[in-house]
């Protein structure tokens, strides 16, 4: 689910939907729900009719860097040891070639019979009946108990015909990622700086920008810091814990414009703009925030589950903490990403291409070795809650993780978004509030009736 750096919360909104595969393509949509839904009853080991030992040969595909396709080789050496008569054919590509990728092979009729799917993809192919609706498949399988499995994860491949998030599943999750705060601890033991709180709600945006300002150095005196005390600072935690919304999806009202947003929007900017303690564009251009920190020049940065197997290569100690709240609500907040594993709907092989999803997402074995190589949380909420919070590697406070899951993670902006116009032409433009060009509240009353015109158009 993964690029990483980007220039405040501008680029942390796309490295987000880069990490979730929110953006991208155009899948084919009959505009649409599938009138008829799968109804085929599975076997419990094999397709109806198919002996269960005869020689099968299913393709799967994803993407992601080439740590996490080692991982994914290893997990499905382990498949195949489970499942000997199934033989997975495993292609990894670029992430930013994905979507296209998938809306070629769709179009050509050459879907893989197990794929990524995740945000407004999931959507658009649930509609146009492109993924297999896998409800009755998951009612009969015996590898996971329902209950143990965070609701937050199956819930984001549920679909009624008109919404995500309710219905039958369509999908399963790959993972449920909770987007954490990561710290430099040498940095903030060397500039006697306390650490920021693992506890949501104990640290604020003010507590945040005092230790910035003190880990913010200027080694060699010509005005340019050689250490930032934060970088790539995520818009969507400052948005959502001030109070503020994107869109409200009940109503299809884009709420940008409210003090909430800009308010908060503002003060991302001006962690450049203003207190100098987080890379401007020129800086950020140079040396991205995701190398500051591999480098030990970034006091504070983010990080998801996927990035421990790097992380635990660092020379330095390093561990994770809750966002910082808004000192004007209190709250903490930050997104909780997921991708998901969808069976195609015309595969031949469909119980063979179930297992295999349900084994990447659910079963003991599989989600054991994915979290011991560093891939991300377990599924399974008692094993998360058990030896994956108990485990020897970084980072220290897992608990932290599972509090995102639980407690104040939120779906990306756009999972419940067909079309993402709208928030795209956001991103492309609020580099006027970054450089200082226009005022956040300016801004955001700008571009507010141009998002709204097309979210109408690409979604109601």
């Amino acid at each position: 689910m993964k690029s990483k750096s980007k220039f405040a919360g501008m680029i942390m909104l796309l490295l987000m939907f880069a990490l979730t595969a929110c953006s991208g393509g155009n899948g084919p949509n009959d505009g649409a729900a599938p009138s008829n839904p799968d109804t085929s009853t599975p076997g419990n080991e094999a397709s109806a009719g198919q002996d269960p030992k005869e020689p099968v040969t299913i393709e799967f595909m994803g993407h992601g860097n080439p740590n996490e396709k080692k991982i994914f080789e290893k997990l499905i050496a382990s498949f195949e040891e489970k499942y000997p008569n199934v033989t997975v054919k495993y292609t990894s590509v670029p992430p930013g070639e994905y979507s296209q990728k998938m809306t070629t092979l769709i179009s050509s009729g050459k879907v893989p019979d197990v794929f990524y799917v995740g945000g407004p993809e999931f959507y658009r192919f649930a509609e146009a009946g492109t993924l297999l609706n896998i409800q009755s498949y998951l009612d009969q399988t015996s590898l996971f108990n329902p209950d143990n499995v965070w609701k937050q994860a199956m819930d984001r491949y549920r679909f009624d015909g008109s919404k995500v998030g309710a219905g039958d599943l369509y999908g399963l999750p790959k993972d449920v990622g909770p987007w954490s705060f990561v710290y430099n601890k040498d940095l903030f033991d060397e500039a006697g700086v306390p650490y920021p709180s693992a506890t949501a709600g104990d640290w604020t945006w003010d507590d945040m920008l005092e230790a910035a300002q003190k880990l913010t150095v200027d080694d060699n005196g010509d005005g340019k810091p050689d250490q930032y005390g934060v970088g790539a600072y995520s818009l969507e935690s400052a948005v959502w814990g001030n109070g503020g919304e994107y869109i409200d999806y009940a109503t299809g009202t884009v709420k940008v414009n409210e003090p909430e947003f800009y308010e908060a929007m503002q003060f991302v900017a001006d962690l450049n703009l203003k207190h100098k303690v987080s890379p401007n564009q020129e800086a950020e251009q140079a040396m991205n925030a995701y190398t500051r920190f591999i480098n030990g020049q970034l006091a504070m940065f983010a990080m998801g589950p996927w990035d421990q197997p790097a992380f635990w290569e660092l020379p330095f100690g390093w561990d994770i903490a809750a966002w910082p709240a808004s000192p004007n609500t209190g709250q903490t907040a930050t997104w909780l990403g997921s991708m998901g594993f969808a069976v195609s709907a015309k595969s031949k092989h469909p119980q063979e291409a179930f297992d295999l999803a349900a084994f990447l997402s659910l079963d003991e074995q599989g989600q054991r070795e994915n979290y011991q190589l560093g891939q991300a949380v377990p599924n399974l909420i008692d094993m998360a809650e058990g030896e994956f919070k108990e485990m020897d590697k970084g980072p220290q406070t897992r608990q932290v993780f599972l509090d995102i899951i639980q407690d104040y993670g939120r779906p990306d902006v756009v999972a419940f978004s067909k079309d993402t116009q709208w928030l795209d032409t956001f991103n492309q433009n609020a580099s006027k509030v970054w450089n200082g060009e226009m005022s956040a509240k300016d801004f955001t009353a700008q571009i507010q009736p141009k998002m709204q015109e097309l979210y109408d158009k690409g979604n109601k």
